[in-house]
């Protein structure tokens, strides 16, 4: 909706030399060994696109996850994902927040140190 989460994910690819896949094209996964779920929050929870793409993955798709988070608000709304991606056998193992912005308000955010702070982020999952 704002553009944060495809630079986020953008930057993040870039670092590990991946190809960001957009969900709204329902990509197919398969044998991913880590996988960066990168979405915003708008009012209070993850986009509706978020959430069904979450709903059809599987564990021989996807065995693990971790969240990249932008939101203008203090409430990360994930734990509706979480669950679903729990109820899928799919483990989540961490999640990197970063302020986002709506209209005027945090205008600026995810500032440039935040998106490297997301890099640098994924960079040390994937050597865990």
């Amino acid at each position: 909706m704002t553009g944060h989460s495809k630079k986020i994910a953008r930057a993040i690819g870039a670092e590990l030399d991946i190809t960001p896949q957009d969900i709204k094209k329902k990509p197919q996964l398969e044998g991913i060994e880590l996988a960066f779920i990168v979405g915003g929050i708008y009012s209070g929870t993850s986009l509706p696109e978020t959430l069904e793409f979450a709903k059809n993955l599987i564990p021989s798709a996807v065995k693990r996850v971790s969240l990249v988070t932008s939101s203008a608000s203090d409430k990360t709304g994930q734990d509706q994902l979480r669950a679903i991606l729990m109820a899928n056998n799919i483990e989540v193992v961490d999640e990197y927040r970063c302020r986002g912005n709506f209209l005027f308000y945090k205008m600026g955010r995810p500032s440039k140190s935040e998106i490297a702070g997301a890099v640098e982020f994924a960079r040390v999952l994937i050597k865990s």
